[in-house]
């Protein structure tokens, strides 16, 4: 049975709240999991201190059993100082799509034949 560590959403419609909790990675996210590990409000604003309530004896146990965390509260764990995180690099995140850059080409190569009909007279 391979174990996650990871968030089950509660609270009403627009107000999320999530519980961390151990769970088999077969069950549904909102559906049966082994134990309540803490809490997160993500409602709050991220320097409050019950933004994120974490067991961490508990966590630090199920680490050691091989339970493995989702990425979010992978961050949670690193934050606590239980796991090592490795931050992730997305170069490409930035630039536009293959269509938007295909328009500014023809919107560039239209400009400089503009500025060169006018250089002309």
């Amino acid at each position: 049975m391979s174990l996650k560590i990871r968030l089950a959403r509660g609270g009403a419609k627009k107000r999320p709240y999530y519980r961390i909790v151990i769970a088999d990675a077969r069950s549904p996210r909102d559906g049966r999991f082994i134990e309540k590990i803490g809490t997160f409000n993500p409602l709050l604003a991220k320097d409050a201190e019950n933004r994120v309530v974490l067991d961490t004896d508990k966590a630090k146990a199920w680490l050691e059993k091989g339970a493995q965390p989702t990425d979010r509260v992978a961050r949670f764990l690193d934050a606590a100082g239980l796991l090592k995180r490795e931050a992730k690099n997305n170069p490409k995140k930035g630039e536009p799509g293959q269509k938007a850059q295909e328009r500014a080409k023809e919107k560039a190569e239209k400009a400089a034949a503009g500025t060169e009909d006018a250089a002309a007279e």
